[in-house]
C-alpha cells in the first residue's frame, strides 16, 4: 500500500500503520543500523519535506526507529500545543516510540516566528549531536527549511505597541492600502507579496517601523545556516496530486470525527487575536464561523478541505522554486532510499 495512507488511520497501532504503508521494512533493518550515524557526510542530518498529508510523519518515524534518530518538528503549526488533532501532530503513541522534539511546545497566544524556531532548533540540534543520534527534520513549512539550510536574519523583536498600531491600520484600511504603503517604504518586499496577504504585509511594515530598516535589508544579513545543504540528505515527498487531495479531504473529515471541533471551540473561547498564526491554522477560521452559527458544519468542513488543498498546491510550487536542492520522490521511493 501507499505510504501516505498510513496517516489516515490514526486509531490503528503504529506498527500496523508502518506495515500498511510499505515502510515496515525500514523499521525492521535491525539495531546494527543504529550506531555512528554521523560517519558518512550524507548522514549528518536528514530533511523530510512535503505537502500536508503526504506521509512524512510515517516515514520519519520508521527511519528514526531504524537508525536511532530524533524526529524534529519543522512545521509552523505543529509547534502549537492547542491543536494536536487539527494540525495532525504525531499521536502520543508515536511520540513514545522515538524521541520527538519541538512538537506542541508553544501556546497559541504566542506569535511564534521562524527566527524563534531556528533558535529552538539550534539547541535541539546540539543536544541530538551530543547524543550521537541522527537529526531528522520533518515538516511542510518551506521557510523553516530555508532558514535551516540557508540562514535567517536576526530581525529584532517588534514592540507590542508597534504591532498593535499596524494591525489597527490593517483592520481600518484593509490589506491593499497597507500594501500600497509598503510599496513606497519597502518596494522589494511589496513586489513579492500578494495584495491580500494580510499577515506578511503587516509584518513587513512592523519591521520598518520598529527598526527603521526594510525586511529585505535584514534578510540580506542572514548568518551562516545551521545545516548547509552539502551536509544533509534532503527529500521532498511528491505524491500524485489527485491522490493527495483525496487524502486531504478524508483526513479533514476524520479530524472532525475525532475531536478537532472541540479543540477549536476551546481555542475560540480564549478570545485571542485572529491574526495570530494558530488562529489561522487551516480549518480554524471556518470552524469558528460554524461555532458562531454563521455556517453549517458541512460548509466549515468543505472550506477547511479547500484551504488545505490550496496550501498543498502552494507547497509544491514553493519548494520547486525556493529549495531546488531537495530531491523529489514518492514516499515509497524515499522509504527505499533512506
Amino acid at each position: 500500500m501507499r505510504l501516505g495512507v498510513a496517516r489516515q488511520d490514526r486509531a490503528k497501532t503504529v506498527d500496523h500503520r508502518a506495515i500498511e504503508s510499505g515502510i515496515g521494512r525500514v523499521a525492521d533493518q535491525g539495531s546494527d543500523e543504529r550506531h555512528d550515524v554521523n560517519s558518512r557526510p550524507d548522514n549528518r542530518a536528514l530533511l523530510i519535506a512535503g505537502p500536508t498529508a503526504s506521509g512524512k510523519s510515517a516515514l520519519a518515524l520508521a527511519v528514526a526507529r531504524a537508525r536511532g534518530g530524533v524526529v524534529i518538528n519543522t512545521d509552523s503549526m505543529q509547534v502549537y500545543r492547542d491543536l494536536r488533532m487539527l494540525t495532525a501532530r504525531p499521536t502520543p503513541e508515536e511520540e513514545a516510540m522515538v524521541p520527538h522534539r519541538l512538537y506542541g511546545t508553544v501556546d497559541a497566544a504566542v506569535n511564534f516566528s521562524a527566527g524563534a524556531w531556528v533558535d529552538a532548533a539550534r539547541e535541539v540540534l546540539a543536544e541530538v549531536r551530543q547524543q550521537g543520534r541522527l537529526p531528522i527534520f520533518i515538516g511542510g513549512s518551506g521557510l523553516y527549511f530555508k532558514a535551516l539550510t540557508r540562514g535567517l536574519s536576526a530581525v529584532p523583536p517588534v514592540p507590542d505597541a508597534v504591532r498593535e498600531g499596524v494591525r489597527a491600520r490593517l483592520e481600518r484600511l484593509g490589506p491593499e492600502a497597507l500594501h500600497a504603503e509598503l510599496a513606497m517604504r519597502d518596494p522589494a518586499s511589496a513586489a513579492r507579496l500578494n495584495l491580500r496577504d494580510r499577515t506578511r504585509i503587516a509584518r513587513a511594515l512592523e519591521v520598518i517601523e520598529a527598526t527603521g530598516r526594510a525586511l529585505t535589508d535584514w534578510h540580506s544579513d542572514a548568518p551562516p545556516p545551521l545545516l548547509p545543504p552539502e551536509g544533509t540528505t534532503a527529500v521532498f515527498l511528491a505524491p500524485d496530486r489527485d491522490e493527495l487531495y483525496a487524502r486531504i479531504d478524508a483526513r479533514f473529515v476524520r479530524m472532525l470525527e475525532e475531536g478537532a471541533l472541540d479543540e477549536v471551540e476551546a481555542l475560540a473561547a480564549r478570545g485571542l487575536d485572529p491574526l495570530l498564526p494558530a488562529m489561522k491554522a487551516h480549518g480554524v477560521p471556518a470552524l469558528i464561523s460554524h461555532l458562531h452559527g454563521e455556517i453549517s458544519r458541512e460548509q466549515a468542513c468543505a472550506i477547511g478541505q479547500a484551504d488545505t488543498r490550496h496550501y498543498a498546491k502552494r507547497q509544491f510550487t514553493w519548494f520547486r522554486h525556493q529549495l531546488p536542492e531537495f530531491e523529489w520522490m514518492t514516499a515509497e521511493e524515499a522509504s527505499a532510499k533512506l
